[in-house]
């Protein structure tokens, strides 16, 4: 799977979607500008200095990106969307986009593709989720739907054994 963060402006909620992206095997493209440096310390405490070990990729603006993966299949999550993310049947390829906390992904690329904006239901009254959590519920729909390929299927306690 792949996650990408449209403009993405605050380091910590970019760090923490590093953080999921590493525990799930996905790869994270970013598409400037970002409202902060990549060095940033903010970043890496959110990755808890696991960044270095992230398969992450910038791209100069969407047109680059697009160009770079010509035929991908690119789901827009938006709060504008008639589709919810549950109703979307991801492939292992598939790209989810995210747009920046204050604005979200441009209208512009939205009209350009329904068929692949989707949404969180969420109450009227509250305009967004947190881009963290956001990634985190749909990326684990895209796995869930997949099995979970690739990912530890099992659990198990620290100092005690299961009954």
């Amino acid at each position: 799977m792949n996650i990408v963060l449209h403009q993405p402006e605050i380091p910590a909620n970019t760090g923490n979607i590093g953080r999921t992206c590493l525990a799930t095997g996905t790869a994270l493209h970013l598409i400037e500008p970002l409202g902060f440096q990549l060095n940033e310390r903010a970043l890496k405490r959110a990755g808890l200095d696991y960044w270095h070990e992230l398969d992450v990729t910038k791209y100069v603006d969407y047109t680059f990106f697009m160009e770079e993966h010509p035929g991908a299949t690119v789901w827009k999550a938006t709060t504008k969307a008639r589709r919810t993310y549950a109703e979307a049947v991801y492939g292992p390829d598939d790209f989810i986009m995210f747009g920046k906390e204050s604005a979200g992904i441009p209208e512009e690329i939205l009209v350009e593709d329904e068929e692949h904006c989707i949404r969180i239901p969420m109450a009227h009254d509250i305009r967004s989720l947190n881009l963290s959590n956001a990634v985190a519920v749909v990326l684990y729909e895209a796995l869930r739907q997949q099995g979970f390929a690739g990912l530890e299927k099992t659990g198990e306690l620290h100092r005690l054994s299961w009954k």
